[in-house]
């Protein structure tokens, strides 16, 4: 991809375990079946050394581990990658019902459990600025809020808070609700969705994750 497309693109490459674990959970299991957090910000660090080396601009650990951040931009920078490489968090991630299509589609969810043990209380919007602030103090340099739509104030909190370039992630469940209302004919797809995203522009988003992403951009383009 980097050959076809040189300098004219930015590749990011999502960091986390759920998709390398039979369990479907983001990091080795202990005896009792918690994650275990130490051995999987190890791997963390080791998957985005191997990304950068493949050509990633950016690594977004997604996992919410307790320092991974801190244990990818150690290892990043030892491997030769201080410059080379940015790391764009998910440091504010909730465990949310709006990832419910992804998760059918890619057949990640967990086989048993859930993840309400490392990602956040959808109540709780403190902690994820408290989240924010921590990944900021280990070295991200992008910080994401995920879900977006039904957390518009807390990506307005975490711009506030920490001054980063906030990312905003409409996820597989707010793309869905909107497409398929627009497919009954009940609302306007292109208008609801440019609606949308531009709520998380004014809510303090600087980048927008979406799946309407190429919809967009030719729409956009003319």
């Amino acid at each position: 991809m980097r050959d076809d497309h040189g300098d004219d693109l930015v590749l990011a490459a999502d960091t986390c375990l759920d998709e390398y674990t039979d369990h479907g959970h983001c990091g080795p299991l202990r005896d009792d079946g918690s994650v275990d957090n130490d051995a999987a910000i190890e791997r963390y660090a080791a998957a985005a050394i191997a990304q950068a080396e493949a050509g990633a601009d950016v690594v977004a650990p997604s996992g919410m581990m307790d320092g991974m951040v801190a244990a990818i931009r150690a290892g990043l920078d030892d491997a030769g990658h201080a410059e080379t490489c940015a790391i764009m968090s998910y440091c504010t991630k909730y465990a949310s019902a709006f990832y419910g299509p992804f998760r059918d589609a890619a057949e990640s969810a967990p086989s048993f459990g859930d993840r309400r043990a490392y990602q956040l209380d959808p109540a709780n919007a403190e902690e994820g600025v408290r989240e924010a602030r921590s990944d900021v103090a280990e070295g991200a340099d992008v910080l994401l809020v995920k879900p977006a739509m039904p957390y518009l104030d807390v990506v307005r909190r975490v711009k506030d808070a920490t001054g980063l370039p906030v990312a905003g992630y409409q996820v597989s469940g707010e793309y869905a609700m909107l497409h398929a209302a627009g497919e009954r004919g009940w609302l306007d797809t292109d208008r609801v969705m440019a609606e949308s995203l531009l709520g998380l522009r004014r809510a303090g988003a600087d980048l927008l994750i979406t799946y309407a992403a190429k919809a967009t951009a030719r729409r956009l383009n003319g």
